[in-house]
């Protein structure tokens, strides 16, 4: 992950999320106007994952597991991507637009689990804080760590992953890999009321 400007007061976000959005509002035919694109940070490698939610309820998510294009072309590509081309959506409609907020997860490197069967793999992950990536020869699924709160048990949160991986959910085998992630992540709801408390104090 690039090292964005954590230390300092700038907030990340505040610059992702417009991006992601002017991205989605430009190929609908919808101006958003002009975006921060000069920052030294997103010019560096990074991976991020786009989510898009209505309501509450997921609208599309698209994402890169590993860092291999700059974080401003990774951020727009994976927002076009969520708002078009998630298999599981329709594309997104301009009349959808105002009511489709925007989440930007930032990863970390990925690490490998190191384990001698499910139940020690099990006994590793961190609720509420992995990202976890599972691989079995072409078989591969990942959830982000916010998928804790709708799966908060090891072994369920498991299952599900293997699912999505296109396994049964009691599958396991010797061969099969595991490597977590850590995100840093904002939500477009919280960047707003930070701009509009900010705003108050002015």
């Amino acid at each position: 992950m690039p090292k964005t400007p954590a230390t300092t007061t700038e907030n990340p976000g505040k610059v992702l999320i417009p991006i992601a959005r002017a991205t989605i509002s430009n190929a609908l035919g919808k101006p958003y106007g002009a975006t921060v694109e000069d920052l030294p940070w997103l010019h560096e490698k990074g991976a991020s994952f786009v989510t898009l939610t209505q309501n509450k309820d997921l609208r599309g998510c698209i994402g890169t597991l590993e860092a291999h294009r700059s974080l401003l072309i990774d951020v727009k590509a994976n927002a076009q991507a969520a708002a078009f081309h998630d298999p599981r959506f329709s594309p997104l409609t301009v009349h959808e637009l105002d009511s489709t907020e925007i989440e930007i997860s930032l990863l970390s490197a990925m690490q490998p689990m190191m384990f001698s069967g499910e139940q020690e793999a099990l006994a590793q992950l961190q609720p509420g804080v992995d990202g976890v990536v599972f691989e079995f020869g072409h078989y591969r699924s990942t959830f982000l760590p916010q998928v804790w709160e709708q799966l908060p048990d090891a072994s369920i949160f498991m299952a599900h992953l293997k699912h999505k991986a296109g396994l049964q959910s009691g599958f396991w085998d010797d061969e099969v890999k595991l490597y977590r992630y850590t995100v840093s992540k904002w939500k477009e709801k919280d960047i707003t009321k930070e701009v509009e408390v900010l705003g108050e104090r002015t």
